[in-house]
């Protein structure tokens, strides 16, 4: 079975038909899923889904890109979000330098410590969007030693990487792994260890080739599974075993 570790389901491109989708998942072959939240609403919406199936899991938090009104009382609706049993993770948060119209670098790093800081206290990990922020990113990530965490969609350089999986941290490969410009992800993925391997989709966001311009949805994690098995030399099955472990491991299902 396969286990997208990063798809948004809460996302409006789903409304027509997402129970029907989450349902038919493990006749499908994706065994489980985690649903993270990008404000506090669509981490409450995250925990409803993870209640309503079995094989989906939430993560609550604040995305760089939607922390504009953050409020200190935000942690504490996330740390009571955080207490349900199917909260895995404290996610997406992180840092995204890309849109000129995003809040503040200061005040992305601001609610991004303050996020780490309840990740510690819950001894959660963390599921981290980095873009165009790698230095500042990994240097405000070091600052939380003992803190479990994943770079989500990893985008950054193989030196970078070396320095995440030293931390004992993971690397998430979603669907530009299969893109012909994706020689920098490649690179990567040839060389992280096997145990920090996670597979995601990033739904509805991100399809793999040769689904590029659809929705995506976790069935398309196949096509990832697969491109990491031909960079490593691996079988399908034995990747689909690999990344099975990972995700169960670093989110303690």
């Amino acid at each position: 079975m396969l286990f997208d570790t990063h798809a948004h389901y809460d996302d409006e491109a789903f409304d027509a038909d997402r129970d029907a989708l989450l349902t038919a998942m493990p006749q499908r072959g994706v065994g489980r899923i985690v649903n993270p939240g990008c404000t506090v609403a669509s981490s409450k919406t995250a925990v409803e889904l993870a209640e309503r199936y079995d094989h989906v899991y939430a993560a609550v938090g604040i995305h760089p890109e939607e922390c504009g009104d953050f409020v200190p009382a935000h942690i504490d609706e996330l740390r009571t979000l955080a207490q349900h049993e199917k909260v895995v993770a404290i996610g997406e948060i992180g840092l995204d330098y890309h849109w000129p119209e995003n809040p503040s670098h200061e005040f992305q790093q601001m609610v991004l410590r303050s996020q780490l800081r309840l990740a510690q206290e819950l001894a959660l990990p963390v599921i981290i969007h980095d873009r165009d922020a790698h230095a500042d990113t990994l240097a405000i990530v070091q600052e939380y030693p003992g803190l479990r965490g994943v770079f989500h969609c990893y985008s950054g350089s193989a030196e970078m990487a070396r320095e995440i999986i030293a931390m004992g941290w993971y690397l998430g490969f979603d669907g530009p792994l299969t893109y012909k410009n994706a020689r920098k992800a490649i690179a990567v993925a040839k060389e992280v260890p096997p145990e920090r391997i996670l597979i995601e989709t990033d739904s509805p966001y991100l399809p793999p080739v040769p689904h590029r311009g659809e929705r995506n949805d976790s069935t398309l994690v196949s096509f990832v599974c697969d491109k990491l098995a031909e960079l490593r030399g691996v079988t399908r099955e034995d990747m689909e075993h690999i990344t099975w472990e990972n995700a169960c491991r670093f989110f303690g299902i």
